[in-house]
């Protein structure tokens, strides 16, 4: 996954293909997979828009609490569905997407927010993906938007989830020199992903296979 063409690094992905800020934007062609790394977002609580996250995130004592730099914010265009189900997996993943950013911000491969959301396969590539922004010694900042969810539910504990990033306000941070890597906004700013979730034994959705499309024709403006 590449967020952006803006980060100057490119990481191999394990299995999954996932859009890293760090060098995604100007890369990627069309509808092609992309394995440059960046993974949708952490949050600094500035979520807007009509979301359903605060449905499914107070029960469980051992949820990690999100708390982000102030210049990160994000735009869930994530209605209810009226669904129980389908919109705890929705808020869910708003929850799995900022705990990546989140462990980005705090500089940590194995950031125990993103563990409690990220089992197996998926896991595993958001710690490489993480480790890029580490070695970079920079962090996400700016804002990001998602949107046109499809949530689909197969029994009582999997699920599949296909959405839309908005990465044109969104841009990596160099920590020693506090630059902001901005780039133009081009197709590939725009990604499309689909990811694969069961229920935990926590009662949390997380995330087991993620897949990415920078630049997809579904998620253009």
């Amino acid at each position: 996954m590449t967020r952006r063409s803006r980060r100057l690094l490119t990481t191999a992905t394990v299995g999954v293909t996932t859009a890293l800020l760090l060098s995604g934007c100007g890369g990627g062609d069309g509808d092609k997979s992309d394995s440059n790394g960046k993974i949708a977002g952490a949050d600094t609580g500035a979520s807007a828009s009509a979301s359903p996250s605060a449905s499914a995130t107070a029960a469980d004592p051992e949820r990690p609490k999100i708390s982000l730099p102030s210049d990160l914010s994000y735009t869930f265009e994530w209605p209810k569905t009226g669904d129980g189900v389908k919109d705890a997996v929705l808020a869910d993943s708003e929850q799995n997407i900022k705990s990546v950013d989140l462990a980005i911000a705090n500089q940590d491969p194995l950031d125990k927010a993103y563990r409690y959301y990220y089992e197996g396969e998926a896991a595993a590539q958001i710690q490489t993906y993480v480790q890029a922004y580490v070695k970079a010694k920079a962090r996400t900042t700016g804002h990001f938007r998602y949107y046109d969810p499809v949530v689909n539910v197969s029994g009582s504990d999997q699920a599949s989830l296909v959405y839309c990033e908005d990465q044109s306000k969104a841009y990596d941070l160099y920590l020693k020199t506090k630059k902001v890597d901005k780039t133009a906004v081009t197709k590939n700013s725009y990604v499309l992903y689909s990811s694969q979730l069961h229920k935990n034994d926590k009662g949390a959705w997380a995330v087991e296979k993620l897949m990415s499309v920078r630049g997809s024709s579904k998620c253009q403006p």
